[in-house]
C-alpha cells in the first residue's frame, strides 16, 4: 500500500495497492491532466530524486523550496507565532533533513493551507511534527484526497490561529481560498501570505486574480470585489505569494486595490 502522489499537481491520495485511475484535482477545470497521461509517484521516490532548500525570507519567516521543481512548484512558508510556528501552504516532499532543519527553527505547531492545489503531502507533514492540526476551509472539503483526523475544517470568514496570525477566506480561485495575515511581519507593518489567491505578477507593482492560472480562466467582477473586500480591513505592507521572488516588498495594500481596478476595467 502506498499513498500515491500526482506528478502534475503534487497532491497525495489515500493509500492504495495500485495507483488511482484518476486525479480528481487535475481533472477539475482549474487544473489539467499531464499531457503524457496521468502519472503518479511516491514519497519514497521523491526523497531519492529531490531535496528541500531552507531560505530565510525575513526575520520570522522561512521558505521551504523543493529542488529541482516538482509539480506546481510552490513553496511552503514557516511563520513565527506567539505560541509556535505555523506552516503556511505545503509541498509534497518531506524528509528527515527538512524535519531536522525546521526543528532547529522551533518546529511546527500547525499547518494552514490556502487552497486544494497546495494540499500536497499535508498529512505527512502533520505526522512528522507530532500530528499537528491542519487548517483547511470547509468550503473546499471535497478536494481532500487523503482524509485524516489531524485535519480541521474551519468555517466562516476568518479564523485566528494565534495572536497576530489570522486566516481570511477570500474565495475566488476556490470557494475556500484563503490568505494568512501576519500582523508582526515586515517590521510590524504587516504581511499577507496569499498563495495564488492574490498572485504577484512579473511587474511587482501589481497582483492578479484568476479562476484558473494554467487554463487562463478569469474571475468575475463580483469575485474580485469579494477578494478586495476580504483583505481591505487588514493592515499590511508586504505580500508573499506562492513562488520564490513573487513578493511585493512594500506598498502591497495599494497594489491590490490598484490591480483590482485595472482588472475590472480590462474585463468590462
Amino acid at each position: 500500500m502506498d499513498e500515491y502522489i500526482c506528478v502534475t499537481c503534487g497532491v497525495q491520495c489515500t493509500a492504495s495497492e495500485s495507483p488511482p485511475p484518476r486525479c480528481l484535482v487535475c481533472e477539475d477545470v482549474r487544473q489539467y491532466v499531464n499531457w503524457k497521461g496521468q502519472q503518479w509517484t511516491t514519497l519514497q521516490k521523491l526523497k531519492a530524486e529531490y531535496r528541500n532548500i531552507i531560505q530565510e525570507e525575513e526575520q520570522g519567516l522561512t521558505a521551504v523550496v523543493t529542488q529541482p521543481t516538482f509539480a506546481i512548484g510552490q513553496r511552503a512558508l514557516l511563520v513565527r507565532g506567539a505560541r509556535g510556528n505555523v506552516l503556511w501552504d505545503c509541498i509534497s516532499l518531506i524528509d528527515d533533513a527538512t524535519v531536522r532543519a525546521l526543528v532547529r527553527l522551533g518546529g511546527i505547531r500547525a499547518v494552514a493551507i490556502s487552497h486544494p492545489h497546495f494540499y500536497s503531502s499535508m498529512v505527512e507533514w502533520s505526522s512528522a511534527f507530532g500530528n499537528v492540526p491542519i487548517y483547511l476551509h470547509a468550503a473546499d472539503r471535497q478536494w481532500v484526497m487523503r482524509p485524516d483526523p489531524c485535519i480541521t475544517l474551519w468555517e466562516n470568514e476568518t479564523h485566528a490561529l494565534d495572536e497576530g496570525l489570522t486566516l481570511v477566506r477570500c474565495g475566488g480561485h476556490f470557494p475556500g481560498s484563503t490568505v494568512l495575515h501576519w500582523a508582526e511581519g515586515a517590521n510590524g507593518r504587516g504581511v499577507l501570505l496569499t498563495g495564488d489567491t492574490i498572485f504577484v505578477v512579473n511587474d511587482r507593482r501589481f497582483v492578479s486574480f484568476m479562476f484558473s492560472y494554467p487554463n487562463l480562466i478569469p474571475l468575475t467582477a463580483s469575485a474580485i470585489n469579494a477578494i478586495v473586500s476580504a483583505v481591505k480591513p487588514l493592515s499590511y505592507d508586504r505580500i508573499y505569494s506562492a513562488w520564490s521572488d513573487r513578493v511585493i516588498p512594500s506598498g502591497a495594500a495599494l497594489a491590490v486595490s490598484r490591480s483590482a481596478a485595472r482588472y475590472l476595467t480590462a474585463t468590462e
